[in-house]
């Protein structure tokens, strides 16, 4: 049976725009297939956190799309309206390394029909592909204007260069996106990409001069670093045994939004930040330990952050 969009009961929290797909993951083990895409996996893991999420994206009307719209729908997540657009549901195959690294092949379209921005949200989320990728991303951009000075908006670009142009014309679609945000969010690996030979410091005071109001910078084992145009620190990673790296920076993404969203009157202050950081560094730690995409529930993270 074809499913269909969730229907709106309250008002959501937070709204995610991306893609949504199948990884497809290919290890020593055998191959296995799992609902994926960064923004899909974010939406995922708010509503794994109890944060009132909903995903707009753009899937088929197919077994992989009503596999993916199953496991929205398992964790909270609200399908909105239209995102079942597709003639088919797009897939990333995932080559795991002895390392637990993966390396990804696409085979995806992205395009979206042109929209106001749904259910003023408190946060606006979006990246990955979702804002690269045309005839889609043109539309991405659109969501964000709009959003101007109505919710805070957060951005993962989570580079997959395979799917991009030159890295001149990447790095020029990444830099007019960053004026549009509140919050960037990158990995060491995509700061590199974007920025080579530069220290992560510099690049986090670049993203500020561009607009936006807070850069963090993930590192893996190495911790986080958070910078706004007052200070900046670093948080300190949770050590863990690694089962693969899939999600892990979605799953630092959805519970930096949570962070964000439960901040109370202190705003961006280092003590908020540090905290933020280490909530965000445990549910990382927690998905790493695990394979696959599976970020942690709330009372999973709540028992892990109370040790």
């Amino acid at each position: 049976m074809t499913s269909t969009a969730s229907p709106m009961s309250e008002p959501l929290d937070v709204v995610v725009v991306g893609e949504a797909l199948i990884d497809i993951v290919q290890s020593p083990d055998g191959q296995a297939e799992y609902p994926g895409g960064s923004p899909t996996n974010v939406a995922y893991g708010l509503g794994r956190l109890d944060v009132k999420a909903g995903l707009l994206t753009a899937i088929g009307r197919d077994p992989r799309g009503d596999a993916i719209a199953a496991h929205l729908q398992s964790a909270g997540v609200v399908l909105l309206p239209g995102s079942q657009s597709m003639g088919k549901t797009a897939t990333a195959t995932a080559r795991i390394a002895a390392d637990g690294s993966a390396a990804y092949t696409f085979d995806i379209e992205w395009a979206l029909a042109p929209l106001a921005l749904p259910y003023a949200p408190r946060i606006l989320h979006t990246g990955s592909i979702a804002t690269f990728l045309e005839p889609g991303a043109g539309v991405v951009r659109s969501l964000l204007e709009q959003a101007q000075g109505g919710c805070m908006v957060t951005y993962d670009p989570n580079i997959r260069t395979d799917l991009l142009g030159s890295h001149h014309e990447a790095l020029a679609l990444f830099e007019e996106i960053v004026p549009l945000t509140d919050v960037v969010r990158m990995s060491a690996s995509d700061a590199h990409w974007l920025y080579p030979g530069k220290a992560l410091e510099d690049i986090a005071s670049h993203l500020l001069t561009l607009g936006t109001t807070l850069a963090v910078m993930t590192e893996g084992a190495k911790g986080s670093l958070m910078a706004t145009r007052n200070f900046q620190l670093r948080v300190r990673a949770v050590p863990s045994t690694v089962a693969d790296t899939i999600g892990a920076g979605d799953s630092y993404m959805s519970a930096l939004i949570m962070g964000l969203l439960l901040r109370g009157s202190d705003g961006l202050a280092p003590t908020v930040l540090e905290r933020i950081g280490s909530i965000a560094s445990m549910a990382a730690a927690i998905t790493v330990g695990r394979p696959g995409a599976n970020p942690p529930t709330h009372r999973e993270l709540l028992a892990e952050m109370a040790r």
